[in-house]
């Protein structure tokens, strides 16, 4: 490590002591010195990463590696503890159910099959018997397509489309009644037919916009320009909620630091 980096670790080292002494001074309650010790911790992970808005450099690989390896981990306990100890081991070891204090419920041969195909998948990790891997990672993605299947067919085509098959006309009972009860309320006659009427235009104007074996020109060709106004606009909202999203998860880190961290706020 270059002379640079020693004195900007040492800096950082520094100060991460002097959070963690004045946090553990002015943190009431039990055990001071702990809570110091995660909020000084918490704010320093969340500066590494926010350091990557200058460049990428060592204390934001840190954090991220750090926070890799713990979810890795984190997945992986919870994963002995939720899927091999409540499912396998009653079902495949009197002594291993025992051991880790479930009720044992007989020997199941079928529940070998998933070991057998565990230890397959581990055989990646070697470079002469990687190629047995192969089988259980094709049971695995053809067992999940297959699962899969139905329900992203049914939620993302079948009910895509028959939610844009709405009545232009709801509750009609006459221009009379139509107008002595006008509203602008959202829950109103004219708020849901308007509503009906832009979902069923802004479809058959998307679907104009894809089609590509008649010229773009006169009334197809303003139909198809509207299309793509609908296509951003959808898009802009979608991004706009993405970025709202993360705008949240910023303001919360920024107000970890100056709450929790440097009590600026309250």
């Amino acid at each position: 490590m270059k002379r640079a980096g020693l004195i900007i670790t040492a800096i950082a080292a520094a100060l991460f002591l002097a959070s963690w002494f004045i946090k553990g001074m002015t943190i009431e309650g039990e055990n001071p010195v702990s809570q110091g010790f995660w909020v000084t911790l918490s704010a320093f992970l969340t500066l590494c990463i926010f350091s990557f808005l200058y460049k990428d450099n060592p204390f934001y690989k840190f954090a991220e590696h750090l926070f890799v390896g713990v979810s890795a981990a984190y997945w992986m306990t919870m994963g002995f503890w939720t899927t091999f100890v409540p499912n396998l081991f009653p079902r495949i070891s009197e002594g291993l159910s025992s051991a880790f204090k479930v009720a044992y419920a007989g020997f199941d041969p079928f529940y070998l099959i998933p070991v057998v195909l565990g230890i397959l998948l581990l055989m990646r990790l070697s470079s002469s018997h990687g190629w047995l891997a192969r089988w259980p990672l094709a049971f695995i993605v053809g067992t999940t397509s297959g699962l899969y299947f139905t329900a992203a067919l049914r939620s993302n085509f079948m009910e895509q489309i028959s939610s844009t098959f709405l009545p232009l006309v709801t509750d009609w009972q006459g221009f009379g009644a139509f107008f002595s009860n006008f509203s602008l309320s959202a829950t109103g006659q004219f708020a849901a037919m308007l509503a009906n009427w832009v979902i069923f235009t802004g479809v058959i104007c998307g679907l104009i916009y894809f089609f590509f074996s008649r010229e773009h020109s006169g009334l197809f060709g303003r139909a198809s320009r509207f299309g793509i106004w609908i296509l951003m606009i959808t898009f802009g909202a979608s991004f706009g909620y993405t970025v709202m999203g993360r705008i949240s998860l910023l303001v919360g880190r920024i107000s970890f630091l100056l709450r929790d961290w440097l009590n600026a706020i309250n």
